[in-house]
């Protein structure tokens, strides 16, 4: 099951499709879902998480923990809107674009994808792309 929650005033519209998108993804990379929470929050919320487990001192826009066991995905995932609003400035997207990439980030992690050499970021950005074409918005 796939849960939103909010530490912050932003929502996310449509929770539905995003979810139902999010659930066609792990399907797609043959994977269970399990219980999957996104937290939506600011960035000192995220800044502080990243600080007391992860000793980082930088914001960042994702801070993913994964509890998958076996073949099904677990993990909590949280988001800082602030920095996805300031990264689709930088990136010269939209912040619906930017959010997807974000949410679908977190999952891909959990199918085993990696994002800390050259070469696993080009993979990660290409599976990144593959899966915000499977979303769809019911009209």
């Amino acid at each position: 099951m796939i849960s939103f929650n909010y530490e912050t005033e932003f929502e996310l519209h449509n929770e539905p499709d995003f979810s139902k998108w999010l659930s066609s993804v792990i399907l797609s990379e043959n994977k269970k879902e399990g219980e999957i929470n996104y937290i939506f929050c600011d960035d000192n919320y995220l800044l502080e998480i990243n600080q007391q487990y992860l000793d980082h001192d930088t914001l960042t826009d994702i801070i993913s923990f994964d509890y998958s066991v076996g073949n099904e995905i677990n993990g909590d995932v949280f988001v800082s809107v602030e920095r996805v609003k300031e990264n689709a400035s930088d990136f010269k997207v939209t912040f619906h674009e930017e959010i997807q990439r974000v949410l679908v980030h977190g999952i891909l992690h959990y199918c085993g994808y990696k994002d800390k050499t050259e070469s696993d970021e080009r993979i990660m950005r290409s599976k990144e792309e593959e899966k915000m074409k499977m979303f769809h918005v019911e009209q």
